[in-house]
């Protein structure tokens, strides 16, 4: 995140703070996929590193360093529709609970626009995931298998529910509770920004303040991450296919205590960490720069 946005480059009469009407459904869906594009292409490695270390095989037999831009290709072409379908949903959703409840700057507000936009978002994540982390940890190494042939293998031979949305409920259990911590911090953050620093809000403070919020929201959530990862990557007559959530967090402990429950926790939350700033980073800066462009025209 050595890129720093010059806020001289950003027009002045557009503030953080004006009412979320003036962010257009358009401009959530262009600024949400160009930010979610720009995360997952540069922060990739990191999650392949993250991936592997949360891997049932373990590390170096998941594929260690080698290989470390596998599933790149899944996660590019999934990663703009997603972030895009997100954001239309959470700030559409925070503008429709703002109005019905009166209370724009509620933490309860972001938490259940946030919640729903995750929901909707997991519908194009969970498969691409699938896709991604299968080739990640080189799963598909000996099979030559490209990210379609993976989903398609795993459609006709586990079928829509247990093939390609397998772990749609564990990855719904680690969003959902993310993105409580995760938004409000973020909205909190941004209000306090100017009270407590001085200084306007510009594309470099919201990232910031995407950044400290992802990491804290990062390290809680991390053994709902990595029961995640050993759904999705489990075999057919894998144990974690038949187990509960809960038996699957109890059995990582009894296998390699909170050490084990907290695999991967430096590279996820340094990857969420340097995410969040790219993402919130670019969302803020694409949605000024559209609304420039309109008040131009």
């Amino acid at each position: 995140m050595a890129v720093e946005l010059a806020p001289a480059a950003i027009p002045a009469q557009i503030d953080m703070q004006e009412p979320v009407s003036k962010l257009t459904f358009l401009h959530a869906l262009i600024a949400g996929g160009v930010a979610g594009f720009v995360v997952d292409i540069a922060l990739f490695p990191i999650d392949t590193v993250k991936t592997r270390l949360q891997s049932e095989l373990g590390f170096w037999r998941a594929g260690g360093f080698r290989g470390i831009y596998k599933g790149l290709a899944p996660a590019a072409a999934g990663s703009a529709p997603t972030a895009a379908l997100f954001f239309c949903t959470y700030e559409c959703g925070k503008q429709l609970l703002s109005s019905v409840s009166n209370t724009k700057d509620s933490p309860f507000v972001h938490m259940a626009a946030a919640s729903s936009a995750e929901v909707l978002a997991c519908l194009i994540r969970v498969p691409v995931e699938i896709a991604k982390q299968r080739s990640q940890t080189l799963l598909s190494h000996k099979q030559h298998q490209t990210a379609l042939q993976i989903l398609l293998r795993a459609y006709r031979t586990e079928g829509l529910r247990r093939g390609l949305y397998r772990g749609f409920g564990s990855t719904i259990m680690r969003e959902i509770p993310f993105s409580l911590i995760q938004f409000p911090l973020w909205e909190y953050f941004k209000l306090q920004w100017t009270p407590v620093s001085g200084y306007d809000s510009t594309p470099f403070s919201v990232a910031l303040c995407g950044a400290v919020a992802g990491g804290i929201a990062a390290g809680l959530t991390t053994p709902l991450d990595v029961v995640k990862t050993r759904i999705m990557l489990a075999d057919r007559e894998s144990l974690a296919r038949r187990r509960t959530i809960p038996a699957i967090l109890h059995g990582i402990y009894t296998e390699r205590g909170i050490s084990g429950l907290f695999a991967g926790i430096v590279p996820r939350v340094l990857w969420i960490t340097l995410g969040g700033a790219f993402f919130f980073g670019f969302y803020d800066l694409t949605t000024r720069l559209l609304d420039a462009a309109n008040s131009v025209d």
